[in-house]
């Protein structure tokens, strides 16, 4: 299971706004709910589940910004893929957590 930090920033839009884009990308993700688990956070999208499955998920949101009218898009992502043992967000928040003495 892996989890990407995603964040597709359109390029040339009228306003400083991205609202609506990240809108539509969401839109997309809840297509595939029940296969993948994603979260909203305010400066990006976090997307968790089978690596070759979620860069498909990728490509399909960056393609958002251009099925809009937008020129140019820059998407940043970050893996994190581990294989030693099972990592899901939640358990991320919960190791953190309980390390905080909550």
């Amino acid at each position: 299971m892996a989890i990407i930090d995603i964040t597709v920033i359109p390029i040339g839009t009228e306003t400083p706004s991205v609202s609506e884009y990240v809108a539509e990308i969401h839109k997309v993700l809840k297509k595939y709910e029940g296969e993948i688990k994603y979260q909203l956070t305010p400066m990006s999208t976090l997307i968790e589940g089978d690596l070759k499955q979620l860069l498909d998920v990728v490509r399909e949101i960056h393609e958002v910004p251009f099925q809009k009218g937008i020129q140019r898009v820059a998407t940043n992502i970050r893996i994190d893929d581990r294989r030693d043992r099972e990592s899901t967000m939640e358990g991320k928040l919960k190791a953190v957590s309980e390390k905080m003495g909550d």
